[in-house]
């Protein structure tokens, strides 16, 4: 039976969840993820953990948030004056807005407070600072 390797293409079934055991994401009633290993499509550290496995193999990984989405960069958020926002966006803690970077890149940012004359928007990841653990099962591997 082949081991998954870098550069095959696989398919894992996957429950994430945090430190407290809340699951922030999981594959169950859907397609298998697919991606190819090594190509950057998923977080390093799972990524890191897919190599040697082989098809009805499980496992569980645990992934520091360095491996995963990253720190929480207090330079990813900012306040920005409250009359610049339209009349119609809720004003409410944990509100995520669509904007346009500088290059023109889409990004989510969510709204993390408001105050009277100004608003902070995040553009931290939602899992940023977090480390991650994962229970996989590797459900199909297509050789490179």
């Amino acid at each position: 039976m082949s081991e998954a390797k870098q550069g095959d293409t696989v398919q894992i079934h996957y429950k994430g969840t945090l430190d407290d055991g809340t699951v922030f994401d999981s594959s169950e009633g859907r397609d298998p993820l697919e991606f190819a290993v090594g190509s950057g499509m998923i977080i390093p550290g799972l990524d890191k953990a897919i190599p040697g496995m082989k098809v009805g193999d499980k496992k569980v990984v645990n992934v520091p948030c360095a491996e995963a989405y990253g720190e929480v960069n207090l330079e990813n958020r900012q306040a920005v004056p409250r009359d610049q926002f339209p009349d119609n966006i809720p004003m409410e803690v944990g509100t995520q807005l669509q904007m346009q970077g500088e290059g023109g890149q889409v990004m989510v940012v969510t709204i993390v407070e408001v105050a009277d004359t100004e608003v902070t928007l995040d553009a931290n990841h939602a899992l940023a600072g977090k480390d991650l653990t994962f229970a996989i099962e590797m459900i199909a591997i297509q050789l490179a």
